[in-house]
């Protein structure tokens, strides 16, 4: 049976304006091409999955391996998997590209971490973080809450989880601020934050041997030293991971978020008058809203065929690189309805924003958790906060597997000055 050509021509990816905008190009896709071979920016050509259903099937296939040695292409055997600075031999054995038996060892190594109430337990600190960002720029009336907020706040909260001593922090913030403002170039700044980062935890494990503590670097030293074979190397290599992955998602789950609600102000007072009136319920299922909406990962990271399969009716050879499109697949109106209105109380909402499968995101409660803290605070504290350069003209960040905003200038009023604490015994 042949098909119609479709009338429009294939949108253009990858640019400047598709990184402003990516979702009518994503929704040509979906129709026309859901599964589509494409050359990307790198030169490596591989197949982009932008339907739900076809989306699903791919990050829970097996056959689809996250180990770049199975890409038949030289430049991603050697590494090159979409994390920024990711070129040292001694970091790439971690849980974006490793598969079972040694994925399910060292997910089990960390995953007590992040439990619900682990995280519950973390939540009194995230606040305090959180209030201390706003009380830094809350008097001024204006702030950058990319760089003076969403940015510093996830990355000061996963260093005290994995028990960076905080005198150490201010250097943590700056190795990751290169890493994000520039990528993963192999000269230069970021090569040299790399190695810093690299260094200093390869110290800080040393020293904790020597007085270990209730975090989780501790932890992963008590389980190398009871038997469950955790390298120097692998440890090392996952407390990078842990931080890279456990801070840039965040910081633009918060950046989009506040970004989406500011351009949606009916969505915005309602959560604010719900927040005013003590009920929760619609700050839980619009963080999760803004997770599908606009989400931090715009494509998970990379998979590889290591045996021919279908998806989408399109064979996909052996060594073949898969990108599962998220940003794409979570607007799928074949699973969501009206997918491209947001819409904070949607009950129906099994969006695919941390994955799913056994690489489901291990961090995914600590992220809500800020995510929650985070907005709850801003519009509380701030509720009368407005853009403070027109939305056309911000920026969004180059790269392949997150979307997020350069920079998301803000103006408020006097608004609320009081910290958490105080709104806690108010209630």
């Amino acid at each position: 049976m042949s098909t119609a050509p479709p009338a429009d021509p294939a949108p253009e990816l990858f640019t400047w304006e598709f990184a402003t905008d990516p979702y009518p190009a994503y929704a040509w896709l979906r129709e026309h091409a859901p599964v589509h071979r494409t050359r990307l920016p790198s030169g490596v050509e591989a197949w982009l999955v932008t339907r739900y259903a076809d989306a699903k099937q791919a990050l829970a296939d097996q056959r689809l391996s996250k180990n770049p040695a199975n890409h038949a292409g030289s430049a991603h055997a050697k590494g090159k998997t979409g994390i920024p600075g990711e070129r040292s031999a001694d970091l790439m054995t971690h849980l974006l590209n490793i598969d079972p038996p040694d994925h399910t060892r060292l997910r089990r190594l960390v995953s007590k971490a992040f439990t619900p109430r682990t995280v519950a337990e973390f939540a009194p600190r995230v606040q305090e973080l959180t209030d201390r960002l706003i009380d830094g720029f809350a008097d001024r009336g204006s702030a950058d809450l990319i760089h003076e907020f969403a940015f510093p706040l996830p990355i000061y909260a996963i260093c005290d989880l994995l028990g960076v001593p905080r005198e150490d922090q201010d250097d943590f913030r700056d190795w990751a601020g290169m890493m994000i403002r520039h990528g993963g170039g192999p000269r230069g700044g970021v090569a040299r934050s790399v190695k810093k980062m690299r260094d200093y935890l390869a110290e800080l494990i040393h020293r904790k041997r020597e007085d270990l503590g209730d975090d989780l670097i501790s932890d992963l030293i008590r389980a190398g030293d009871h038997g469950e074979h955790l390298t120097e190397n692998e440890a090392a290599a996952m407390a990078f991971i842990l931080l890279f992955a456990g801070f840039e998602t965040t910081v633009n789950l918060i950046g989009n978020g506040t970004y989406a609600l500011l351009r949606h102000p009916e969505q915005r007072e309602r959560l604010q008058a719900a927040l005013a009136a003590g009920d929760t319920a619609l700050l839980a299922t619009g963080v999760e809203e803004l997770l599908r909406y606009d989400g931090p990962v715009e494509l998970a990271t990379w998979r590889y065929a290591t045996e021919p399969l279908t998806l989408g009716g399109q064979p996909i050879a052996v060594g073949d690189p898969v990108l599962v499109v998220l940003a794409a697949a979570d607007r799928d109106p074949e699973r969501f309805h009206d997918p491209d209105t947001l819409d904070l109380s949607r009950r129906d909402n099994q969006h695919l924003g941390y994955g799913h499968g056994i690489h489901y995101c291990l961090g995914a409660p600590l992220a809500r958790l800020e995510a929650q803290t985070a907005l709850a605070t801003l519009l509380t504290r701030l509720p009368d906060l407005r853009f403070a350069a027109e939305p056309a003209d911000l920026r969004w960040r180059g790269g392949l597997i997150m979307r997020g905003l350069r920079t998301l200038p803000v103006e408020f009023g006097s608004g609320v000055r009081g910290t958490g604490n105080d709104r806690s015994a108010a209630m």
